[in-house]
């Protein structure tokens, strides 16, 4: 059964592709084996922000799991602007470049660098309207880099997220905080989080158990240079609970605030809409 898509665009072995070609086969290492991974880059409103470090990010993320980055960072960016081209005008774009192995290394279970393929999937898919989410505590926890390699966005760690979103959506939520092994929140199931108290932003340190985002350290540094206090600390659910705005950060909606914790309604912040105009601001700059 054929599953329909919005229009989409890949770039795969020297050649564009429309819809959704099929990549990979069942002795495929990534198929069964999970050798994959990949970034996230946004077009919007006619700009593409932090595009580079995303095409930087899947390059630092191949080799941690064992596969070779072929494409110079420069090169991907080359192909996203060209990709952009083939839809209409001032396209709302996800955009994805992707390395997986293709055969088995030395054992069974590793996969052999040489076989490295890559392809850069760029589709349709709107801007979320940012009317806000609702949030909760998962029960299940994050990895850390002993047990899982949480240092590269590998697709192999995104079942984990999505049965915690899933779990999350059946109580009536659309989104959940999860935290580490030590009961420290660290991400929502899909993005970074961000909390703000007394005026004060506060978002979980980088411990090593979630990726430290793209878009988290934009809008860390815009908030910095607009004089806002900062602070990357450890939070327990506890502080979410008691906070005065909750937001998001993260490349598929960029910025989103939370509009209700468990029982208790949020209000969209003041910092929520400061942290969103500076960031639209660094975008269109």
């Amino acid at each position: 059964m054929t599953t329909a898509v919005s229009e989409t665009w890949t770039y795969i072995d020297g050649d564009w592709q429309s819809g959704n070609p099929p990549i990979i086969g069942p002795r495929t290492h990534a198929a069964w084996l999970g050798s994959a991974v990949f970034d996230g880059a946004r077009a919007f409103e006619g700009v593409t922000p932090d595009l580079r470090a995303h095409c930087a990010r899947v390059n630092a993320s191949a080799p941690k799991l064992g596969l070779n980055a072929t494409v110079a960072t420069d090169a991907w960016v080359e192909l996203v602007h060209e990709g952009i081209k083939r839809f209409g005008p001032r396209p709302e774009l996800y955009i994805r470049p992707m390395y997986w192995a293709e055969n088995s290394g030395a054992s069974a279970v590793e996969p052999d660098p040489e076989s490295t393929r890559y392809c850069l999937c760029l589709y349709q898919t709107p801007m979320p309207a940012g009317n806000g989410f609702s949030v909760t505590l998962s029960p299940y926890r994050r990895p850390t880099l002993d047990t899982m390699p949480v240092d590269a966005k590998a697709g192999c760690l995104y079942p984990n997220n999505a049965r915690a979103l899933k779990e999350a959506r059946q109580r009536g939520f659309d989104n959940c905080l999860m935290c580490d092994v030590l009961g420290n929140v660290a991400e929502l199931g899909s993005a970074n989080i961000f909390m703000v108290k007394d005026g004060v932003v506060m978002t979980p340190i980088a411990n090593g158990t979630f990726l430290n985002g793209v878009t988290r350290q934009r809008v860390i540094g815009l908030l910095r240079e607009r004089g806002i206090t900062v602070l990357e600390t450890t939070l327990r659910y506890a502080d979410f609970q008691s906070a005065d705005e909750i937001f998001s950060t993260g490349n598929y909606a960029k910025l989103e605030p939370a509009i209700r914790i468990d029982g208790r309604s949020l209000k969209v912040g003041p910092i929520y809409k400061q942290a969103r105009e500076l960031y639209w601001a660094f975008a269109h700059s």
